[in-house]
């Protein structure tokens, strides 16, 4: 079994120990830093994202590997500047203005960020003006809304027309998640996509991103 073998092994059984000690090995042996990334780190995070949507993995199972992906990551990034940090894009995500929920937007911003993406997390309660700011700020390829409550809801719908009023919107794709939230609600709204998980979020914005 090759080291990059061993080493997304590793990830996707959440042993970070063994992650940390398996990548300082790799970069002392003089492998080059971004395929430790690509064929080690991040190919384990990838089936880690398939086994979870398949529901063969469980979210504390994917916040170990996570935290196993994200140890083999500090011991690489002094490595690399950061112009060749692999990237799938970048994303602002938040929950939108009135709902404090929190846990399921920081699964997807741990897939997300496993995966690759670049992620601005605005965090809760975010009003429409704020997403607007970020876009500008940041200039993102997406932007994720989270709502975990119906009466929350139309706010996404509020902040895809703040940003058509701001003549941003054809720049950024908007996608949406939560529980209350359907594909047919999506398309009421005008937004990119819907995503029904944390996997699925990931897989929709390489999609879209791409």
């Amino acid at each position: 079994m090759s080291d990059f073998t061993s080493l997304a092994e590793l990830v996707i059984n959440g042993n970070y120990n063994g992650a940390k000690d398996l990548t300082q090995k790799m970069i002392d042996n003089g492998n080059d830093p971004l395929e430790i990334i690509n064929q080690g780190l991040m190919a384990g995070m990838n089936v880690v994202g398939v086994r979870f949507k398949a529901g063969d993995m469980y979210v504390p199972e994917v916040m170990m590997s996570a935290k196993a992906m994200s140890t083999g990551i500090e011991l690489l990034k002094p490595l690399i500047a950061d112009k060749d940090m692999p990237t799938a894009g970048k994303v602002v995500i938040g929950t939108v203005k009135g709902d404090l929920h929190d846990i399921g937007k920081k699964l997807v911003v741990m897939m997300m960020e496993s995966a690759g993406f670049e992620i601005i997390d605005l965090g809760v309660d975010i009003d429409p003006a704020a997403f607007v700011k970020a876009v500008k700020e940041h200039s993102p390829q997406a932007i994720g809304l989270s709502a975990l409550l119906t009466t929350t809801m139309l706010s996404m719908k509020d902040t895809i027309e703040a940003l058509k009023e701001e003549g941003l919107r054809d720049s950024v794709k908007v996608v949406i998640g939560g529980a209350p939230i359907s594909q047919s609600f999506a398309d009421e709204i005008g937004a990119d996509g819907y995503a029904a998980d944390a996997a699925s979020a990931t897989e929709l914005c390489r999609r879209i991103i791409a």
